[in-house]
């Protein structure tokens, strides 16, 4: 039987053991490896694998031995309570041996737990357990999790409802990471909030986030588009130091006044702009670019973008004779002094 993502997302979370098997299949190695995570954890329990209710049987192993599925499923357990057998990385050549698997499964037997990459509709394997009667088939999707799935994944780390403003927040992180660094940022957050009865805050959210980019590379950005003239020397010395390549520091630069100009020229405005964002800005740095954008109004933002790429292009020439890095400093001083020049 084919689930649906809501009837997938139930059945992952309270799995029913009179089920043979379900197939889980997705493009994505990381949402697949969770989901079979939470599956497992919920049918067999948080000592599951301590009491040996689980059984791991590689698809080459079935390969060469197709009854090592079925032995499996029969096996005898010390101790009681629901059983399962994970077979990772299916394929349509196992298909033969999952049938038998399915026909012979009886009540009191382990649960199939079957995980693979991309199947497409006319895959032998997902049709099998699709049109089994009593079996499933879920297919994972790359979607950003929704608010429903947010709220779970915050339950399951501790933590309890939040406001609206930050569930935003939470969604706007969800669609910028991979889901296990999504997963390990809420265990953070919750970690962090633990015995703290204030509720989350959007400063919390923003400061617990994984970085984009270096912090010291990000304080440069912020001292030259804030119009800080005198921050720029002392912070490249340290940048040098640290070994950041010009080139990349340039690409940083530009990477950020190509976001302000977009916001800047968003008919709906500066904030406006940075909501269409991919990925998504949003805590203190959104109201931070915000301030910059309204600041350096589009003309100068043009300005600006044509001196990041001259300075690119110079960097990238192979007569250039001058110090990269100092190519860059000159022009982290240009664009600083240009924020308020009158243009």
């Amino acid at each position: 039987m084919k689930l649906s993502t809501r009837d997938a997302a139930a059945f992952f979370k309270r799995p029913d053991p009179s089920r043979p098997g379900v197939l889980i299949h997705g493009a994505d190695a990381m949402r697949v490896a969770l989901k079979r995570q939470d599956l497992i954890a919920a049918l067999i329990g948080p000592q599951g694998e301590a009491e040996m209710r689980l059984a791991r049987v590689a698809a080459a192993d079935l390969r060469r031995d197709p009854a090592a599925l079925l032995d499996a499923l029969k096996a005898a357990g010390f101790f009681p309570g629901p059983r399962a057998v994970l077979v990772e990385d299916a394929g349509d050549g196992l298909t033969a041996t999952f049938a038998t698997a399915l026909a012979d499964w009886r009540e009191g037997d382990a649960m199939i737990v079957a995980t693979a990459g991309p199947l497409p509709a006319r895959s032998k394997l997902r049709k099998l357990f699709e049109d089994a009667p009593r079996a499933y088939a879920a297919a994972i999707y790359d979607d950003p999790p929704d608010r429903a799935q947010i709220e779970a994944e915050l339950t399951r780390a501790g933590m309890g409802a939040v406001s609206p403003a930050v569930m935003g927040d939470l969604e706007s992180l969800g669609r910028a990471l991979d889901p296990g660094d999504f997963r390990q940022t809420l265990e953070k957050i919750a970690l962090y909030k633990l015995g703290d009865p204030a509720p989350l805050s959007a400063d919390e959210v923003a400061a617990l986030a994984p970085a984009s980019i270096e912090a010291a590379v990000d304080e440069l950005i912020n001292s030259v588009a804030d119009g800080q003239v005198d921050r720029v020397a002392g912070l490249m010395r340290r940048l040098d130091g640290q070994g950041e390549p010009a080139v990349g520091l340039v690409i940083a630069l530009g990477r950020h006044f190509r976001t302000l100009h977009a916001a800047a020229a968003d008919p709906g405005g500066p904030a406006s702009g940075l909501s269409r964002q991919r990925p998504p800005v949003f805590g203190p740095r959104r109201d931070r670019m915000i301030r910059q954008a309204e600041a350096w109004r589009l003309r100068r933002l043009e300005r600006a973008l044509a001196n990041l790429v001259d300075t690119d292009l110079a960097l990238r020439s192979a007569g250039q004779t001058a110090p990269q890095m100092a190519l860059v400093e000159r022009l982290c001083v240009r664009l600083a002094m240009l924020r308020s020049a009158r243009i």
